[in-house]
């Protein structure tokens, strides 16, 4: 089974995955590290990304994602899939793949940024990806929203009641994605134009930061390093 955390930066998408990947004892890796070299420059000076400037990001977590289901193991990706279309490409093709997006308010997830040193991501740049934010909806199969908690853990336990992956070990034929106990709107969720909005080897540890990368030993060293 493969598992994509998906969110906003400041959602907590590479804290919750290291966790994940420690109490299921998948490897991990924070798809930040995937970004081509452009993208990173980009993102320093904080201009934001074009679906151009994502597409070949994309290309290279899904080409992880490949080699991860080809070598019959399950494997944690974070990566934001802000969008459907991205989504749809990341899942498309691949039956053992599911997106958990961490829902999270636009407010808070500006406090844990500017409080977020040693990473790429420019701060000013949140509003850019709540403006591109597509929060899923209930028709995208294999996706499941989870609000963000005040504890990374306890976003993490919700992760894995949802996907159902208590006892998932290295398992590649999850059921289907468990409904949400909540029902209506969160009291965390922002509109934006009509809609709701609101890294390969073992983690070993959670990153200090609230979303800040996860290096996988076999990757070379990120730019922010």
């Amino acid at each position: 089974m493969i598992v994509i955390v998906a969110g906003v930066s400041g959602s907590g998408k590479s804290t919750v995955g290291a966790l994940l990947a420690g109490r299921l004892g998948w490897p991990f890796i924070d798809g930040d590290l995937l970004h081509p070299s452009a993208n990173i420059a980009k993102m320093r000076r904080g201009e934001p990304l074009t679906d151009e400037d994502r597409l070949p990001w994309l290309r290279a977590i899904g080409e992880y994602l490949d080699e991860q289901m080809a070598a019959g193991g399950s494997a944690l990706v974070a990566c934001s899939a802000l969008k459907r279309s991205y989504r749809e490409q990341l899942l498309g093709g691949r039956p053992e793949a599911r997106i958990a997006f961490l829902q999270i308010d636009e407010e808070v997830a500006a406090r844990r940024l500017a409080a977020r040193h040693g990473h790429f991501f420019n701060s000013g740049l949140i509003e850019s990806q709540f403006a591109d934010l597509q929060l899923p909806r209930p028709d995208e199969t294999g996706v499941v929203v989870v609000l963000v908690g005040d504890r990374p853990e306890a976003t993490a336990d919700e992760v894995v009641r949802r996907l159902g992956l208590d006892g998932a070990g290295s398992a590649l034929n999850p059921g289907p994605p468990r409904p949400s106990p909540e029902s209506g709107t969160s009291p965390h969720t922002t509109k934006t134009n009509g809609q709701s909005r609101s890294r390969s080897s073992t983690s070993q540890s959670c990153p200090s930061s609230p979303d800040g990368p996860t290096r996988p030993r076999s990757l070379p060293a990120s730019p922010a390093a």
